[in-house]
């Protein structure tokens, strides 16, 4: 095992200056991922200013591949910090991946290169995010600090929503003032920003950067890509190939049945952990995991069905106050009643481009904002409508969370001194009831008019944002804080992966479910089926609540 640094010299029971040199690093990435996740489906699905095209359905799927896949990486990224490479090491490889991916996509526009683009964020955010929420974990495994874990995650959660509130106002008027390359560009600005700053103020950290030595009886690195990444991969490409679809389409069969191995995997380490303490947590671990997914099949409707709802239902024009500086205002985008000539053609299934007659053509289609607007708002011919751009409503959410979590904090701390504080797990309950409130805001949003003949009052999606906020302040962050406390010291980055492959499943759910969009002619069946689905979790937690605070107070002292 690595020896340690020197513990740097600080007041006792005062959160350590790490907290906020991480807080710092982890508020530039999430700036730079939330800013390229929250236009990548409008990017694919645009026909009109430069984007790729791709119906619904299509660009539903890849967001859905991708976000999955960003989260399914950090198992392997968990890993290999533990046993090789060490966390401050895997978070620097981590960003300048990411930051290469960023720039990356706003090169040149072509297939190829986002593809690849996405794929280096991928690889990149598997060893960046698991190993910086440990590195966190460590810092607050010191006996004064201990205390304050759960408060401590808490504070580093508001640096990733300022980021995350931060990045859609960016992408908004680098996109509409430049184009897409510009605000693909400023994601990786953001965060080159971030590896800056962690460089210079790394002496406040290095000292929780401790590698743990494989136990008797653990697997080895190789065994691990032998006897869990092979069969992934074997599974896969039979989910592939089988005929017909289960899940969709053969890009989420195999993907869902690569998940299996790694599933049992998870299942396994319960027999290897050793003491009964250990296989108590894991076990409490995993249940916690897999009732998450069902939240992470909610938040991710964020970049797919309700950026669609923001984009093509929600009523989002601009006060005449701001339309007549229009041009300065770079938060409006602009509508026309005719379409748009792309340079860029339209694609087959195959992402080849259409050929009609011998040469390509464009799939050229009005604004979809326009087409549920009554035709008496459409803007004259010569005339333009400014309308605010819809990534702009992604900020809803982060910024309720920096709203919300210091008077949450508050409360809970106002609970626990009269001994009435919801447990961690009854906390992740009631978080997962809100999130699906959020979704049953939706099912009256679209009961509320004829969405397919008017737009909705914009109050609805952030209503929702808002609901569903206080429930991901019960679980986001109390999750990354308990595997921390009940993880076996030396499987905490790896069950920190495993928190990161439910964000996986859950979010190519989402992109599975999201695809069906268009299918749903009644759309408040498609909120109905997430809101129906957090109710039926969050009854299995309540029955296993008993048994998850008693494992967690064993473990840590306190429930």
């Amino acid at each position: 095992m690595n020896q340690p640094a020197a513990i740097p010299q600080e007041k006792l029971g005062k959160h350590p200056k790490g907290l906020y040199v991480l807080f710092f690093t982890e508020m530039w990435e999430r700036f730079g991922y939330y800013l390229m996740v929250g236009i990548l489906f409008l990017y694919l699905n645009d026909t009109l200013r430069g984007g790729w095209g791709y119906n619904n359905a299509e660009a539903n799927g890849i967001v859905g591949t991708f976000i999955a896949l960003v989260y399914l990486t950090p198992f392997l990224g968990g890993l290999l910090a533990d046993r090789l490479l060490g966390y401050i090491n895997s978070i620097f490889i981590g960003g300048t991946l990411m930051a290469a991916g960023y720039l990356l996509l706003a090169m040149q526009h072509n297939l190829i290169l986002m593809f690849t683009a996405l794929f280096l964020v991928i690889i990149g955010n598997g060893f960046f995010k698991p190993n910086i929420s440990t590195l966190l974990g460590n810092i607050y495994n010191r006996e004064d600090l201990k205390p304050m874990k759960d408060s401590a995650f808490n504070i580093f959660y508001m640096g990733i929503n300022i980021g995350a509130l931060i990045c859609n106002f960016a992408a908004a008027i680098l996109r509409n003032k430049y184009g897409w390359r510009a605000a693909f560009g400023a994601a990786g600005g953001g965060l080159i920003l971030g590896l800056i700053s962690l460089a210079i103020f790394v002496k406040h950290v290095k000292y929780a950067d401790v590698k743990k030595p494989a136990q008797p009886g653990d697997m080895t690195v190789g065994a691990i890509l032998r006897i869990v990444f092979l069969p992934a991969l074997i599974a896969g490409a039979l989910g592939w190939f089988i005929p017909g679809n289960i899940f969709g389409s053969d890009a989420n069969d195999a993907f869902m049945f690569a998940c299996i191995p790694i599933i049992i995997f998870y299942i396994s380490m319960i027999k290897k952990a050793g003491a009964s303490e250990d296989k108590q947590s894991i076990k409490a671990l995993l249940v916690i995991f897999g009732m998450s997914i069902i939240f992470w099949v909610i938040y991710n409707q964020n970049s797919t069905s309700l950026t669609i709802w923001a984009n093509s239902y929600t009523e989002r024009s601009a006060p005449a106050a701001l339309e007549k500086p229009a041009d300065k205002v770079y938060l409006l985008q602009t509508i026309t009643n005719k379409p748009i000539q792309d340079s860029q053609p339209a694609l087959d299934e195959y992402f080849r481009p259409v050929i009609v007659d011998g040469r390509e053509v464009n799939e050229i289609s009005v604004d979809p904002y326009l087409k549920n607007l009554p035709k008496d708002q459409w803007p004259a011919d010569g005339e333009t409508l400014k309308v605010f751009n819809p990534e702009l409503f992604q900020s809803v959410n982060p910024a309720c969370i920096v709203i919300f979590t210091v008077p949450l904090v508050a409360l809970f701390g106002w609970l626990r001194r009269r001994k009435k504080e919801p447990t961690t797990p009854g906390k992740i309950a009631w978080g997962l009831l809100i999130s699906g409130l959020s979704s049953l805001v939706m099912v009256f949003a679209v009961m509320g008019t004829d969405i397919y003949h008017n737009k909705v009052s914009s109050w609805w999606l952030i209503g929702s944002y808002a609901v569903f906020t206080i429930g991901e302040i019960c679980i986001s962050p109390l999750g990354l804080s308990l595997v921390s406390k009940l993880a076996p010291q030396r499987f905490t980055a790896l069950l920190m992966g495993g928190w990161f492959l439910a964000t996986a499943i859950g979010g190519k759910l989402a992109g599975i479910l999201a695809g069906y969009w268009d299918s749903f002619v009644d759309k408040k069946v498609f909120f109905l089926i997430t809101f129906i689905a957090a109710v039926v979790a969050t009854l299995v937690m309540i029955t296993l609540l008993k048994w998850l605070n008693r494992v967690v107070k064993e473990r840590t002292g306190s429930a």
